[in-house]
């Protein structure tokens, strides 16, 4: 039985309004703190005025164990910079109040949140304006134990689907998720290359026969030919690797973001209907 989702708030409308386009979402990665806090401010906004949907918060860790190299880098720097989880929820709040609207989901490791106190990460994540969390680390089984039940708790929790998991534990994790279902694109960590694009599209309509939930797909995705092939099943479309990529270059690069606005303009120019033409981001 297919499960719906149950509360709307940023996410929800995004998706919801997209859908009515035929289009599909933009959910940009980038690892908060990066160079620094302030510079990750500028991205955001960089990031919606370039076309981005949605943008996923990385939080820096000492032991992401699904990234890769790249994104691996990121966190060092970021930790080297003295970010920190309360941190980046003041920068959310700052995002918020400086008006704006897009959804912003938190990518953390189960450790930080931890070491932060889980129900006071919940509640102070959502009062910043946070609209999901995702926990690559988390079980499935230890979810109920690590989060407030949802009686308690607004806040979108977003799990993981591998090209591994059975059709039971699918429909496991499609009962227990809300905002989105993230489809892995590959058996790996992030920043690998995609290379059966046909089998990620089968396992996708695979997964979305089981809900009404969005199901958006990452790793691996890194060009518009990858965004446009994957797009064709999936609701929406996570780059990470590549984008952090580019911001790695900021203290050589002085272009570093105008490179990075530009390949984001052409991710969401791939994943558009070819009659659509090019329609203006959304405003801020």
């Amino acid at each position: 039985m297919k499960r719906a989702a149950k509360q709307a708030n940023r996410l929800d409308a995004t998706f919801q309004t997209l859908a009515t386009r035929n289009e599909k979402a933009l959910i940009a990665y980038v690892m908060a703190g990066d160079p620094s806090l302030l510079e990750t401010y500028r991205i955001v906004l960089a990031l919606a005025a370039a076309g981005a949907d949605i943008v996923e918060l990385g939080v820096p860790f000492s032991d992401p164990v699904a990234d890769g190299p790249i994104i691996q880098q990121a966190a060092e720097r970021a930790l080297k910079q003295g970010t920190s989880l309360a941190d980046i929820l003041v920068m959310v709040a700052t995002i918020r109040r400086d008006g704006v609207a897009l959804p912003i989901v938190l990518m953390t490791y189960c450790n930080p949140v931890y070491a932060f106190g889980v129900e006071r990460f919940f509640q102070e994540a959502e009062q910043a304006g946070v609209d999901g969390v995702i926990v690559p680390d988390l079980p499935l089984e230890e979810a109920k134990g690590f989060c407030p039940p949802r009686s308690r708790r607004s806040l979108p929790l977003i799990f993981l689907v591998a090209p591994t998991t059975p059709p039971d534990r699918m429909a496991a994790i499609v009962a227990a998720s809300s905002g989105f279902i993230y489809y892995v694109s590959l058996t790996g960590i992030t920043g690998a290359s995609l290379t059966n694009r046909a089998a990620v599209t089968t396992r996708i309509r695979e997964l979305k026969s089981m809900t009404t939930l969005p199901v958006a797909a990452g790793f691996g995705i890194a060009t518009p030919d990858d965004a446009q092939a994957v797009a064709q099943a999936a609701d929406g479309i996570i780059v990470g690797s590549a984008l952090v990529s580019i911001i790695a270059s900021a203290s050589s690069d002085h272009t570093w973001l105008e490179r990075l606005q530009a390949t984001v303009a052409a991710l969401k120019q791939a994943i558009r209907l070819p009659d659509q033409g090019q329609l203006p981001p959304a405003p801020l």
